[in-house]
């Protein structure tokens, strides 16, 4: 949790620093322009996400993953997230990482409440996408991405139980590392000619040996402070259906994601 507290420490700091800039130039445009020069995006933020799905650790042996965003930020141990973009022309880079550890304890009554099986689910996963751009859309008010990529996660679900109150214990852990190539859409429409703008961002993808399906999708509101500093809040889904032999069957990550991101 301290690598979280000290992220959001850096989210508020930013944020206050652009409203400061802000007030000596209220209307700054929150769609930038395509030149022959290189521009950098670099973005830390801040997702929660409820998880909702399956877990396979066997073949034989699933749990249902049914956490809100509470019981997320509750449960995790370590993590960090970041993106960044380059962009010369119409061409650019974009890359995103999650890494996040989650660990969950519970009890499961047997012999008819006389005693119960302990466990313990520690959930690790790196979430890292990257795709070449290309500007289809460069307005006053409207700027388009097209992407063409690839997305890999490597997951390890551990499950670790025991009869509580015997030495009776066994712990089962499942890995899979999966990469898919991914094809999207992402940009940002301005609002009414102010600093304020929409962010929408769309990737859909299979192909990895062991994913049936992913995709993403984000959308919320945003705003810039100067042309240095803005800040969003979107809400993004994350979706994977993996063939029997993955870690994540039919699960669903989507929640509140607050970001600042640094212009250079």
């Amino acid at each position: 949790m301290k690598t979280i507290s000290k992220l959001v420490l850096l989210l508020i700091s930013a944020l206050s620093v652009g409203q400061s800039f802000a007030q000596s130039n209220p209307e700054a445009s929150p769609i930038p322009k395509i030149s022959n020069e290189w521009r950098y995006e670099v973005t830390p933020y801040l997702w929660a996400p409820g998880i909702k799905g399956t877990i396979n650790f066997d073949n034989r042996l699933t749990k249902s993953a049914d956490m809100s965003s509470s019981n997320v930020l509750g449960n995790l141990k370590t993590g960090g997230m970041i993106a960044g973009e380059a962009h010369y022309g119409n061409w650019g880079v974009m890359g995103d990482i999650i890494s996040a550890t989650l660990q969950n304890t519970g009890a499961i009554p047997v012999h008819g409440g006389l005693t119960s099986i302990a466990d313990k689910i520690t959930l690790q996963q790196t979430i890292l996408t990257g795709a070449a751009t290309y500007t289809l859309l460069n307005t006053k008010d409207a700027y388009a991405d097209a992407l063409l990529g690839v997305r890999g996660i490597d997951i390890t679900a551990t499950l670790n139980g025991n009869l509580e109150r015997t030495p009776i214990s066994r712990t089962i852990s499942k890995t899979t590392s999966t990469v898919d190539p991914i094809i999207g859409a992402k940009g940002r429409y301005r609002i009414a000619d102010s600093s304020w703008y929409i962010p929408a961002y769309a990737d859909i993808g299979s192909g990895g040996g062991t994913t049936n399906l992913t995709w993403q999708v984000a959308a919320g509101v945003g705003k810039t402070f100067n042309k240095l500093v803005d800040a969003s809040l979107t809400y993004r889904v994350l979706y994977y259906d993996m063939k029997s032999g993955g870690v994540l069957q039919k699960t669903t990550m989507q929640g509140a994601q607050l970001a600042v991101t640094f212009k250079f």
